[in-house]
């Protein structure tokens, strides 16, 4: 008997710089995802923020997991800047995590350049 559709958390193996972004959603590696997303040295993950979203420490746990493989943390807030709440940054902090927050276009930018220069960063980019 065929199985039913089976969903299973969107995941790319391998980092990859931004393509483009806009209309909600990110486009790279030849593909395109709605949604937010984790850019992460494990890959790059779907990531159930959107713009307006109060940034919870709980929301930035796959990144606290990969921490020792994290120097840098851009975080593109949407298309405004707006700061990280203060138990977020310090947790960031003790985790040893600089982390810069920008608009999501600013972020895609600098992640792209962080990452061709080989560098220990990862971004949470929410979708714009």
């Amino acid at each position: 008997m065929a199985k039913g559709i089976e969903m299973r958390e969107a995941h790319f193996p391998g980092r990859a710089p931004v393509d483009a972004y806009g209309n909600g959603g990110f486009r790279f590696a030849d593909m395109s995802h709605r949604g937010s997303v984790l850019m992460l040295p494990s890959g790059i993950y779907a990531w159930d923020v959107a713009e307006g979203d109060v940034l919870a420490v709980a929301k930035f746990q796959r990144i606290f997991d990969e921490a020792r493989d994290v120097e840098v943390l851009l975080v593109g807030t949407g298309r405004e800047i707006r700061p990280l709440p203060g138990d977020l940054k310090e947790a960031l902090r003790a985790a040893n995590i600089s982390s810069d927050p920008m608009s999501t276009g600013a972020a895609v930018r600098t992640y792209n350049v962080m990452l061709a220069e080989s560098r220990a960063v990862a971004a949470a980019l929410i979708a714009v």
